[in-house]
């Protein structure tokens, strides 16, 4: 109706009716009240309404002023005018005017409650109280939900606009992407692992091949080149193939689909992130073109087996850059964006799970490329006719990547990432798990370790390298080399087994039952500390000491020296030969007379952590005291230690008595969430302490340097180092652990030599020939630290003293037979002698240079490599 509100009809009383604009007055209306009949007029205070009106010819649409009325002496009360929106009619209130009686709507009048007919909008009366309460109520709810309906609205473009224009768009080099936690050598450069289920390298679009990018576009996006971030027909497409009962359909492109996995607030699937999404992708658009967004999205988005990206993709899928994929690997590797894992509904599109739907995945990719003119067509590639072969998945899925000979490397990173307060490592309450923060954090660590160094460990300790020393050895044996820099505690060098997933044979392991287990008897080897206890005890490595064989009390069998008898020395060796020569007796009276407690308190100091019980095989924590089962075998090397802490406590004395913690991790960086800058969080903290006394490593190290040369373990251009074998037995026949450890000032390296085979732990040479500490263990420790030395200056090392008490010992000093002279009485040729002996002419005289005993058996000298403990209970047989 052109310029009136609707108001209720006229005749009703209380009720104000609208008349049209008045002209001349834009966008008023003068709207007047009529009063009962036979009352005075007056003013009603009406409220105003925001009423859009329909103006009067000529004039803008305006808001109608509601006037008021005063009826009798009633006092009118004010009419309470809603708004409406532009357009709509006036919702005008019904005005409380008091009913006058006789007069309409009154008592008496027509409409009023003892009157003819109805109450009109503004009656009360007992006509129809319940129908004017709903009507009441009834136009209430309508006026909030118009009004809600309009703030929605408003809402939603305020929303929409804010979004648009306050959203900074965030690139990869400028955010801190999740990216995996990379270890690399001391180097800096050379990686030893890529830890983490986020495996991401980024990569510039020229590393990208051409027909790479296309087959992506051509799986993800076929319009990518054609539109401006948002493909509008592809939204209105998916919309009415979901309100019609079709499946969900998400219509991204490839903008949209980069900006999802840029913006963690686009991770849920709603419409209202759609919407934002689509903003982004306009934005994106706008600041970059089609190469750059190409580049983007090929850095963030996922491929499966814990590879982001197309460069992580292309090495996890086919061990390859990206630069050098084929067209065929190219539409594999785009084929699997579109669901890399499989779910409750499908198995995805990685080859190695699903290989039917992923060639068919292909298929497509290839069909669409062709399509577009990207392959077969002018200046492109041929169309690939044969599916690529696919590497299959690595046996450790998308964890730590530890497969690998360097993978026990990061274990002890993790502990000292703990150690750091980086993490825990033993699931304490309230701290991120260390294994979580390896594949999350997006760290970058370097260690300790040597590349050149740990190749020369693998190279000559591991079983599968050809020309290592157990290339062609016996299957069930084991090697294990652990090196360290005695001047930092660095690990140079780690080897304990092909795989740190499995069996560490230089470390510490946890069995089944949460035990610690990985101790290897260490034989003759642990006489390094039985000699130094003794030298702090003041003992004088010029004692003498029996090395008859003995038969402890309780014991069933004696203890030997490897089956050696008629010994040079006789009853009368000093404890310097006793240790080259590696005889075992004398160094059970020695660990006797200092205590065995001495000689694992001097291991302790050293760096020995853990030893082992045998019966049971219990572990013990050298730092806490309390009774332990050690006892005078300890000496000779009866109770398992580790091969890396032998190597620390080698490096101890090699650094003239002061320890140094053997550590793994040189520096962590960690990416800072806001700059994307590297930050270090966490470094090695080197304190020297001097546990040992110079004056008792040098006169150690006078003694083992004495060693290497008769055990044929010379360094390269006669370079002197201290070393010492061991060697414990199985049984009777054969060894079970064999042993090489040594140093030089600038290095320390302990090599062990046993079985991986539980049910074969004898080990032998493939010739046969039982395996001791000089045979196996010698040559790999040799080899090894010749590599290791190569172009250092040679420091000469100290020499023996003999400060200290050399009346100790057991040792029973042979009796002085006074000379005989020939001629006199009992000489020769004397009266009641006998005739002298000519050697020229009888082979029967006897010897008198002292160098007794059959070639190559009991008796001589310089085999420094023999020895070994024996289990007590077995009887003594000759080792090496």
């Amino acid at each position: 109706m052109g310029g009136s509100a609707a108001v209720p009809p006229r005749g009703a009383a209380g009720s104000a009716s609208v008349g049209p604009a008045t002209p001349g007055r834009p966008g008023r209306a003068s709207v007047p009240v009529s009063p009962a009949p036979g009352v005075a007029a007056g003013r009603a205070g009406a409220g105003r309404a925001s009423v859009p009106v329909s103006p009067a010819p000529g004039a803008p649409a305006g808001r109608a002023t509601v006037g008021a009325a005063s009826v009798g002496a009633a006092s009118a009360g004010r009419a309470s005018v809603g708004s409406a929106s532009v357009g709509g009619r006036a919702a005008v209130a019904r005005a409380s005017v008091s009913p006058v009686s006789g007069g309409p709507g009154g008592p008496g009048g027509p409409g009023g409650p003892n009157g003819p007919g109805r109450g009109g909008r503004g009656g009360r009366g007992p006509g129809d109280p319940g129908a004017a309460a709903k009507a009441k109520k009834r136009k209430r709810m309508n006026l909030l939900i118009a009004g809600f309906a309009v703030f929605i609205m408003l809402a939603g473009v305020g929303v929409v606009g804010f979004t648009y224009y306050s959203t900074n768009v965030v690139m990869p080099d400028e955010m801190p992407l999740p990216l995996s936690t990379t270890v690399y050598a001391k180097d800096g450069k050379t990686q030893l692992a890529k830890l983490g289920s986020e495996n991401r390298s980024f990569v510039t679009i020229d590393q990208i091949p051409e027909y790479v990018q296309h087959a992506v576009a051509a799986a993800e996006d076929r319009n990518f080149y054609r539109h401006s971030g948002v493909d509008y027909k592809g939204i209105v497409r998916a919309a009415w193939n979901n309100v019609s009962g079709g499946d969900k359909q998400g219509a991204s492109t490839i903008t949209q689909q980069y900006a999802r996995n840029a913006f963690e607030n686009l991770q849920d699937d709603t419409y209202g992130r759609k919407v934002k999404e689509a903003i982004l992708a306009s934005k994106l658009n706008e600041k970059y073109d089609k190469p750059q967004i190409m580049q983007h999205y090929l850095n963030v988005i996922y491929f499966g087996r814990g590879a982001y990206g197309i460069e992580a993709a292309a090495q996890t899928y086919f061990g390859k850059p990206a630069s050098k994929l084929t067209v065929a690997e190219g539409a594999v590797l785009a084929a699997v964006i579109k669901q890399p894992v499989a779910s409750e509904t499908h198995k995805g599109f990685d080859p190695a799970v699903n290989p039917t739907d992923a060639k068919s995945r292909w298929d497509y990719v290839i069909a669409g490329m062709k399509k577009e003119g990207w392959l077969d067509a002018p200046g492109q590639q041929a169309a690939p006719v044969e599916y690529p072969k696919v590497l299959p998945p690595k046996k450790d899925g998308v964890g730590f990547g530890v497969d690998s000979p360097r993978g026990n490397v990061i274990n002890y990173v993790r502990q000292e990432m703990d150690a750091m307060g980086l993490c825990s490592d033993s699931g304490a309450e309230g701290k991120t798990s260390c294994v979580d923060a390896l594949r999350d954090g997006g760290y970058r660590i370097t260690t300790t370790i040597d590349p050149k160094l740990q190749a020369a460990a693998e190279n000559t300790a591991m079983q599968s390298k050809k020309g290592s020393e157990l290339n062609d050895q016996p299957k069930n044996l084991m090697a294990a080399v652990v090196s360290i820099d005695p001047k930092k505690g660095r690990v140079l060098a780690y080897y304990g087994g092909d795989s740190g997933a499995d069996f560490d044979y230089a470390g510490k392991n946890t069995d089944k039952n949460g035990d610690l287990t990985g101790g290897h008897q260490p034989g003759s080897s642990m006489k390094v500390y039985t000699l130094a206890a003794a030298i702090e005890a003041g003992i004088s490595v010029k004692s003498h000491w029996d090395p008859t064989p003995y038969k402890p009390e309780g014991s069933k069998v004696a203890i030997g020296n490897a089956g050696r008898t008629n010994l040079k020395c006789g009853k009368w060796c000093t404890l310097e030969e006793s240790t080259i020569q590696s005889y075992n007796v004398p160094f059970y009276w020695v660990t006797k007379e200092v205590g065995a407690e001495k000689v694992v308190d001097m291991a302790r100091k050293a760096g020995v952590t853990t030893m082992w019980g045998v019966d049971p095989p219990q572990a013990f924590d050298l730092s806490k005291k309390g009774p332990n089962p050690f006892d005078n075998y300890t000496g000779f090397g009866k109770y398992p230690i580790t091969v890396f802490d032998h190597a620390n406590a080698m490096a101890t004395f090699a650094n003239d008595g002061k320890y140094i913690k053997a550590h793994f991790v040189i520096k962590v960086e960690q990416q800072d969430k806001d700059t994307g800058k590297w930050k270090v969080v966490g470094s090695e903290r080197i304190k020297p302490e001097q546990r040992i006394d110079k004056k008792i490593t040098d006169e150690v190290t006078g003694v083992l340097k004495q060693i290497p040369a008769p055990n044929k373990l010379s360094l390269e251009d006669g370079r002197q180092a201290a070393a010492k074998t061991g060697t414990w037995e199985y049984d009777n026949k054969d060894n079970a652990h064999a042993w090489t450890v040594g140093y030089t000032p600038q290095n320390a390296t302990a090599v062990w030599v046993g079985s991986r085979d539980p049910k074969k732990p004898q080990i032998r040479l493939a010739s046969g020939k039982a395996i001791g500490g000089s045979t196996l263990p010698g040559p790999i420790w040799e080899k090894y630290m010749n590599t290791a030395l190569k172009g250092q200056e040679e420091i000469p090392l100290p020499s023996v003293t003999g400060e200290g008490d050399a009346t100790k010992g057991n040792g029973e000093e042979p009796a002085v037979t006074p000379p005989v002279i020939p001629g006199l009485p009992g000489g020769p040729g004397g009266p009641g002698g006998q005739p002298p002996c000519d050697p020229l002419t009888n082979p029967f005289c006897p010897r008198t240079d002292g160098n007794g005993g059959n070639p190559g058996g009991p008796g001589n000298g310089g085999n420094g490599g023999n020895g070994g403990g024996l289990l007590p209970g077995l009887a003594p047989t000759n080792r090496d």
